[in-house]
């Protein structure tokens, strides 16, 4: 988690930060996100705070309530059926192309985050762990050299985010170890239908995974989750 320094963040830094926790779950759907309580964790100013909390709704993970203040975007039952539905149609292809360009710098570099997602599963840090399987498949889209397609499924994979800590019904919603494995030696073996079959698949497992009638609830406080 994050620790408060003696320097001031600068706006983009401070997205980057609160984008982290939001991805890590330490901030869930739903947290209002306090200018002033923000600030004082941060020690920057609310003007800096704002222009985070703007940048970070330009991204859709956080929604502005008319009066109320920012919170952290709550994803409705329509919108996660429509973002796996586009998954589905994206990426199972792009893994496909992925596969047909591979190389092994790029086998090696998709290893170093299994690892570290595997790492993070044994340490329980399971928000970690869902960050680091975003990124892998983000990873993928960028082996395929597909520039907007691979903008598209960083959107989808950063709102799938959100979608699994609202809706999450057991664990394995987080991208469990094995399918990550079977795909990274499809494209090893440069094996592009395969890759598309096991990347198909891989989204089905994880939609079912998902309880789409719960949603967790907020953090005790801003600074429970944001420092530690």
């Amino acid at each position: 988690m994050t620790e408060v320094t003696a320097t001031p963040l600068t706006t983009q830094q401070l997205f980057a930060q609160l984008e982290l926790a939001i991805h890590e779950h330490r901030l869930t759907p739903g947290t209002k996100l306090g200018e002033d309580e923000i600030g004082d964790i941060y020690g920057v100013s609310r003007t800096t705070v704002r222009s985070a909390l703007q940048a970070l709704s330009l991204q859709r993970l956080v929604e502005h309530k008319r009066n109320r203040g920012a919170y952290v975007a709550q994803p409705s039952l329509r919108e996660a059926r429509e973002v796996f539905e586009a998954r589905a149609l994206l990426e199972p292809r792009t893994a496909h192309s992925a596969a047909e360009r591979t190389t092994a710098e790029d086998i090696a570099k998709l290893q170093l985050h299994i690892d570290a997602e595997h790492q993070a599963l044994a340490a329980g840090d399971h928000g970690r762990a869902l960050y680091l399987s975003g990124q892998f498949h983000i990873e993928i889209a960028r082996i395929a050299d597909q520039d907007t397609i691979e903008a598209f499924i960083k959107q989808l994979i950063s709102r799938s985010s959100l979608i699994v800590a609202l809706y999450w019904q057991r664990r394995a919603a987080m991208c469990e170890s094995h399918a990550h494995d079977a795909l990274l030696s499809a494209l090893a073996d440069q094996d592009g239908p395969r890759a598309d079959e096991l990347m198909r698949n891989h989204l089905l497992d994880l939609v079912t995974s998902l309880d789409l009638r719960n949603k967790t609830s907020a953090p005790l406080s801003l600074k429970d989750a944001l420092v530690k």
